[in-house]
């Protein structure tokens, strides 16, 4: 990992990818201590809201579907659980 957070990791690949205009990530770890998943150094949780001109015309699965994908490495080592938001920009001005 090279001294890289996770949650710097994911925010490099999330822009990379999606070039969002928009990209909230928020480390929930400490909130599940003690429950399934929970990694002792913590970053195992993380919720993210995400708008992008990526999602449009996608649907909630594939735009997840996609999201997964982009952190498929993260996910296979310490991250545990991700709560997403995933929008278009139309959606996020009129939400």
């Amino acid at each position: 990992m090279n001294g890289e957070t996770y949650r710097s990791r994911m925010t490099r690949k999330l822009q990379g990818v999606f070039a969002p205009s928009l990209l909230e990530i928020k480390d929930d770890s400490a909130s599940h201590a003690g429950h399934g998943g929970h990694h002792p150094l913590g970053e195992s949780h993380f919720s993210i809201r995400i708008v992008s001109d990526v999602f449009t015309g996608m649907n909630a699965v594939a735009r997840h579907r996609a999201v997964y994908g982009a952190l498929a490495d993260e996910l296979k080592e310490r991250v545990h659980a991700l709560s997403l938001e995933t929008l278009t920009p139309d959606e996020h001005t009129h939400k």
